[in-house]
């Protein structure tokens, strides 16, 4: 059994809705391509009861980098499907004994997993490990590359909230420079049509930033005007060699989300974090709880939903499915 949705994107006749052995990354992806996987996730949010669809597979959860929601959602979401879960702290074995990447790549795949979720923190590894093994490969995180299931996960909430992506005025503020969240964001909400903000200081923002499809705004209250959506990021200081800010009680005076700050914004605005939050660095605690306005709690719930729907789709010709121009036989 697969989930059965209706694509508010949908696919053009001949095209395969998700041709792809691996989620590496959000960019180069086709609008229809993400549409499909936010359709898929949005069966899994009415659907919480556990599936059968990875019965009998192994799901390997091997995380070179330290890492507490990201590596329980992806856990929970092989056991809701089935699958033999082994969850696997790679920071702290055998790389700590001078393994290289590579040899880790290969021990993994002479264990046979039908799925491999990685997260590490140099960018490019993941694919490295990917050209490597024999089974899909789920990209949980690498370096300042991207965070594809991240930014799934914040596209399905925004989308159950506003109903739509398309013509939306996303601000993404904060630590945009060591941000993979904020550019699998800016790949995917651009893909979808929303107009997309990277509103941070001078220097915490990307160069050429307005490359990536994105208004770039170096004045917050500038950045919020208008925002359908605001999305706040985590300071990365362990991303950070350097001084990149004076300190936090500055930052947060100019770069911090108030209430006073967010009344530029849209009325109806929506409020997200990818988490942890810092409270009083970028966020204030009022705004982070704020009952209406606030789906932060909600990304985690959707984070459960979009990787069971990303685990589903990889594993599919694993389990003997193929899309015959209609659906899955």
């Amino acid at each position: 059994m697969t989930a059965q949705t209706k694509s508010a994107t949908p696919v053009p006749d001949g095209a395969h809705p998700f041709p792809h052995d691996h989620l590496l990354g959000i960019e180069g992806m086709q609008p229809w391509e993400i549409g499909f996987l936010l359709d898929e996730a949005e069966y899994w949010v009415t659907h919480r009861q556990r599936g059968k669809q990875l019965k009998r597979l192994t799901q390997i959860n091997a995380f070179f980098e330290n890492s507490t929601r990201t590596l329980v959602s992806f856990e929970i979401a092989g056991k809701r499907l089935g699958a033999d879960v082994v969850s696997m702290a790679v920071a702290n074995s055998s790389v700590k004994k001078g393994e290289t990447l590579l040899d880790t790549a290969l021990t993994l795949d002479a264990m046979h997993p039908d799925v491999l979720v990685i997260r590490h923190e140099a960018a490019g590894a993941v694919q490295l490990i990917a050209s490597k093994v024999s089974c899909p490969v789920l990209n949980a995180g690498d370096g300042q590359h991207e965070h594809p299931t991240q930014a799934l996960l914040d596209a399905l909430t925004i989308r159950r909230r506003k109903t739509r992506l398309e013509g939306l005025r996303i601000a993404i503020c904060g630590d945009v420079l060591h941000s993979r969240v904020a550019r699998s964001n800016f790949h995917l909400l651009s893909a979808m049509g929303a107009e997309v903000r990277a509103v941070a200081p001078p220097t915490l923002m990307p160069p050429a930033i307005d490359r990536l499809g994105v208004i770039p705004f170096t004045n917050m209250d500038d950045g919020l005007k208008g925002a359908d959506v605001v999305m706040m990021l985590r300071l990365q200081r362990e991303r950070m060699a350097g001084a990149y800010l004076p300190s936090e009680r500055e930052y947060f005076h100019f770069y911090g989300l108030t209430e006073k700050r967010l009344a530029a914004a849209a009325d109806d605005v929506l409020v997200m974090h990818p988490g942890p939050m810092n409270r009083g660095v970028e966020i204030a605690t009022e705004v982070a709880d704020d009952i209406q306005r606030s789906a932060i709690k909600e990304q985690v719930e959707m984070g459960v939903a979009v990787r069971m729907a990303c685990l589903d789709v990889l594993t599919r010709q694993r389990r003997g499915l193929a899309w015959n121009g209609e659906g899955w036989a």
